[in-house]
């Protein structure tokens, strides 16, 4: 970190490509394209950039008091998932006479260009802009020459026809480049897949993560990337299969697909009465924790193995494991405290979709989520070395209501109370949630998917597959941009 001498001598010189001043607290916009700015060091020295927050342009201390709250703020820009990939940063408070000053020391990115909402922006001399066409090639060259991952290594003997063009095009760049300026780019999808890290110019062909997550048949050339489920009668392998699913798509599509089997097929939520007006909801596993720890496996694995993501369902648990242990600084010792990233490229399409939410947050939140199910905290083996396994068990409130008493041949238990509980499962069954979704959209041809979520109660997951199912299958289909077009009815 920088020492108090060296901030006063930054201060006292001209504002440069290495420093930003500011006496705004809230300005979080201007903190983070600075922040994205300094990360990807257009000017290729190599040196930090530092954001000071209470300071003027001319140097002077602004009196600024810096608390716990302006400190957190500026930390979590790093790990909020808008600007990636996930900058090199350290904050501090330096205390002057006149005031304090809080600073963010950014490190130059290995795998430039970073974006902040979708845009790459850049320093050059005192002032930050957006990345030319010739300024995003400089960057993305230099990314070439620092590969380090096994997700941004050229796919070898795969072509863009290997890639499914119309999934990349619909589901995914809208969302991973800012409307006006995918309006505006007029390039091949190739250099466009390129700038965010998934084609490899220099031997023309996709990335090993553009084939796991955009692949027509992502299995031909890493055989183990897909999710194996089943579901075993008794408490150990040796029982009899009683389900099974297999997941082997590429990730753009199977995301939602194992969102949805989440959510219907292993969650099982049933109404519990507390009082005559109000009613509780528990789950055998609880749908977000448990699609938490597989979307976790899923972005953790090793793909360079012929092993799968195991998702095994027992009578009394579920195992998720993903091979490949704890990966570079994370250890048995400091988890879940420190993240670091097997596939960095893979974690930020995961996020970009929706599929991911704050980076390093979520295991706090899978405890809690199934601790006040009644599940307990999931159990976590480190033993294995070439694997990570994340264990949950059922949840005791789920039996002690007379649930579960009875299991089929399909492996879904049948209700002891509460009747009502069969028309609650029927809710959730494809054909009425796609009936329910045409419902709302006939209502409002201009909803989002997010207002879809939040009307009828689905995950984001669920509604984009089966909107997708239903413009598949040439029911709906929408027309104008991804933000404000509009969803048509195909009478």
């Amino acid at each position: 970190m920088i020492t108090q001498q060296e901030i006063l001598q930054l201060l006292h010189d001209t504002e440069s490509y290495r420093v930003e001043r500011t006496t705004s607290k809230t300005n979080t916009d201007k903190f983070c394209q600075a922040i994205c700015a300094f990360a990807n060091d257009i000017s290729g020295n190599g040196k930090n950039g530092y954001l000071m927050i209470g300071a003027h342009d001319n140097g002077e201390l602004s009196g600024l008091k810096v608390d716990d709250e302006l400190l957190l703020t500026i930390s979590n820009i790093r790990t909020d998932g808008n600007v990636l990939p996930q900058p090199v940063m350290t904050v501090e408070k330096f205390s002057f006479e006149k005031g304090d000053l809080l600073v963010a020391e950014v490190q130059p990115s290995e795998f430039p260009p970073v974006r902040y909402r979708g845009r790459i922006w850049v320093r050059v001399g005192p002032r930050k802009s957006f990345a030319t066409e010739a300024e995003e090639k400089i960057l993305m060259e230099r990314r070439l020459s620092n590969i380090h991952t096994f997700d941004e290594m050229p796919c070898m003997g795969t072509t863009m026809n290997d890639l499914d063009i119309d999934v990349i095009k619909r589901e995914f760049l809208p969302q991973a480049v800012a409307e006006d300026i995918l309006v505006e780019d007029k390039r091949p999808v190739e250099e466009q897949l390129a700038s965010l890290g998934y084609y490899d110019l220099r031997y023309n062909c996709p990335t090993n993560g553009a084939i796991v997550l955009f692949g027509k048949n992502p299995e031909r050339y890493l055989h183990g990337s897909y999710v194996q489920y089943v579901r075993f009668k008794g408490k150990d392998r040796a029982g009899d299969i009683i389900n099974e699913q297999v997941f082997n798509g590429n990730l753009c599509k199977e995301l939602a697909r194992i969102d949805t089997f989440i959510e219907t097929s292993i969650a099982q939520k049933r109404p519990i009465p507390v009082s005559v007006l109000r009613e509780e909801t528990v789950s055998k596993y609880p749908y977000w924790a448990t699609r938490e720890l597989l979307m976790n496996a899923i972005m953790h694995r090793d793909y360079q193995t012929n092993a799968p993501v195991l998702f095994y369902e027992y009578d009394d648990r579920i195992e998720v494991q993903n091979p490949g242990g704890l990966y570079g600084k994370v250890s048995e010792e400091n988890f879940p405290n420190v993240s670091d990233y097997r596939n960095p490229f893979i974690a930020k399409a995961m996020k970009i979709l929706g599929y991911v939410n704050r980076f390093s947050r979520g295991i706090y939140r899978v405890q809690k989520e199934l601790v006040e199910n009644g599940n307990g905290e999931a159990i976590f083996d480190f033993d294995l070395i070439t694997a990570f396994r994340a264990t949950e068990n059922v949840s005791q409130r789920y039996f002690e209501e007379g649930f579960g008493a009875d299991t089929q041949e399909n492996g879904q238990e049948t209700p002891k109370k509460h009747p009502r509980n069969i028309q609650e499962t029927s809710k959730k069954h494809p054909r009425n949630i796609q009936e329910n979704i045409l419902e709302a959209i006939k209502d409002n041809p201009f909803i989002t998917r997010k207002e879809l979520e939040t009307k009828l109660g689905y995950s984001l997951g669920t509604i984009k597959y089966h909107l997708s199912q239903l413009v598949k299958n040439g029911v709906v289909k929408h027309e104008g941009s991804t933000k404000a077009g509009k969803w048509v009815v195909i009478e």
